[in-house]
């Protein structure tokens, strides 16, 4: 599963074919998307949070995985190219094999 933070990001994952995709609206999870998330303890959830200037997408997304690790759900970290999200990474000419070697990449905590 890919969580990213926006509608936009979602719509160009889906577009791009990667459909197990989700957006948290936003860098905070509601109790009830915590849930759900966890809802399966075989679930490697990826978080592909903005590359914000500020650290915010970065730190948020440090967080939500160091939560979805101590209730057992893997996570994996996506680090994209400073300064975007993946909106504007496809937006800037990315593919989505380029996007694939970023999962690969993906690093835990």
């Amino acid at each position: 599963m890919i969580l990213v933070e926006g509608l936009f990001d979602l719509a160009v994952l889906w577009q791009c074919g990667l459909r197990n995709t989700t957006c948290a609206f936003g860098k905070q999870l509601t109790p009830f998307q915590f849930a759900q998330l966890c809802e399966r303890p075989d679930r490697l959830v990826y978080i592909a949070f903005d590359q914000d200037e500020n650290q915010a997408g970065q730190q948020a997304a440090r967080a939500l995985a160091l939560r979805l690790q101590t209730v057992g759900v893997a996570a994996r970290i996506v680090s994209l190219p400073a300064g975007h999200d993946p909106n504007s990474y496809f937006s800037s000419g990315a593919a989505t094999a380029d996007f694939a070697v970023l999962l690969e990449q993906a690093s835990s905590l």
